[in-house]
């Protein structure tokens, strides 16, 4: 056994059907990713996936509840803040290749990179 392991049987999550049908609810929001659902809720994308399949299919029977427009409105942003941090991440892989450039074109034209060579007289 690793000194990981803990012995004993596995721990394993119940979640309530009211918990379940929440988080469809929430997953199913305009502009909600899965995955941000996922996260806030502490489980893996693939549990809500699975949850929103057995909703669809009738296996967790329930109405589901109108989500909090706050928690909405906060994966909603949530996603926006994402969206505009890669594409921050992406300027400044730009920029930072753009620097590398024009110090490398810099340094290649500069009088003080071009080694002069020294000519010997023999004859």
């Amino acid at each position: 056994m690793s000194p990981m392991a803990k012995p004993g049987p596995k721990l394993v999550n119940r979640y309530s059907p009211e918990f379940k049908l929440k988080a469809v609810a929430l997953s199913n929001e305009p502009g909600v990713l899965i995955k941000d659902v996922a996260e806030s809720l502490c489980i893996h994308p693939f549990m809500l996936s699975r949850w929103r399949k057995e909703v669809r299919d009738g296996l967790i029977a329930g109405v589901l509840p109108k989500p909090e427009p706050q928690v909405v409105a906060e994966l909603q942003r949530l996603q926006e803040v994402e969206r505009q941090f890669q594409r921050l991440q992406l300027e400044h892989d730009i920029l930072k290749k753009a620097i590398r450039f024009a110090s490398q074109t810099k340094a290649a034209s500069s009088p003080s990179s071009k080694q002069t060579v020294k000519r010997s007289r023999s004859r």
